[in-house]
């Protein structure tokens, strides 16, 4: 009896560990894509007080004077869109750190945008990542948004982690750390983006409804609240490349995902989404007609 303890304490070990950490995806599209230092593709878009380069690793804040945020020198009609990002831990309620596609400069009120947004929360609880697309409909009260939210298998706080979206002319992919959460594949042309967008990233006050639906504000008591950005990933097809131009596969196959990255998909979906947007009975699915 005494010989199959030390077995049986391995075998819960190792479901242990395999429930906090998901199946691996057998690919990694970020190795595949070359970095790119900071000045090579982007530049201070606002907050230029609020901004630091440090050795291509960049430090942007939100103090009670302003945040910041930073824009590509181009802009892309498909690629593979890639950074590392360390959130301030601790009280952040109301605070938005984000990297994200769009083109709401050239489109105001009527624009295309592809989401990964960090929702400020309060320490007893996890931070919530939200992936959200919009197509042709941000203004006059016509907000359509596509979010699903999942809280993380790691700390986001305490080391940089690889966060990615992969935009092509079939879907949208969203990876952390190589693993994909989530897939949005183009149904028809009024659910899909397809129209040029830059690549931003930034942090700002979004206290009227980015922790818990606006109940907890950002405190400034607890400022400066800090991102940390390196190891820029960017392979795309700008707006003035050539018609053969193609974005960066998915998967080692090429194309969309492959069965083990379907599979790590799905226990990402199972395990930590706690929120989706075609689930939520409130919302007027007619006007997302993907669901």
């Amino acid at each position: 009896m005494d010989l199959f303890l030390p077995l049986i304490l391995i075998m819960l070990t190792c479901s242990t560990f395999a429930q906090d950490n998901p199946p691996s995806p057998g690919y990694n599209p970020s190795s595949m894509v070359d970095s790119v230092t900071f000045d090579q593709a982007y530049r201070n878009r606002w907050g230029p007080q609020n901004q630091r380069l440090d050795q291509n690793s960049l430090t942007i804040w939100l103090d009670q004077s302003s945040g910041s945020g930073f824009k590509s020198i181009r802009s892309y009609k498909s690629g593979y869109f890639g950074t590392s990002i360390k959130l301030h831990p601790g009280y952040t309620a109301g605070i938005i750190t984000s990297f994200y596609l769009s083109n709401n400069e050239d489109h105001p009120g009527n624009h295309d945008e592809i989401d990964i947004e960090f929702l400020g929360t309060t320490p007893d609880k996890p931070y919530t990542l939200q992936t959200n697309v919009y197509i042709r409909g941000s203004g006059d009260g016509n907000i359509i948004g596509r979010e699903q939210k999942f809280h993380l298998w790691f700390d986001p706080t305490e080391d940089f982690h690889n966060y990615a979206m992969l935009w092509t002319s079939k879907e949208i992919i969203f990876f952390v750390d190589d693993v994909p959460i989530r897939r949005y594949p183009r149904k028809s042309d009024a659910t899909f983006p397809s129209r040029p967008m830059f690549v931003y990233g930034s942090i700002w006050d979004a206290s009227s409804w980015a922790t818990e639906n606006g109940r907890h504000k950002a405190n400034y008591e607890y400022q400066p609240f800090i991102g940390r950005y390196r190891d820029f990933k960017l392979k795309g097809c700008a707006i003035d490349s050539q018609q053969t131009c193609q974005p960066p596969f998915g998967s080692q196959a090429g194309g969309g995902l492959s069965h083990q990255q379907v599979v790590a998909m799905q226990w990402v979906q199972r395990n930590y989404k706690v929120y989706d947007y075609c689930s939520d009975p409130t919302r007027d699915h007619t006007q997302t007609p993907e669901c």
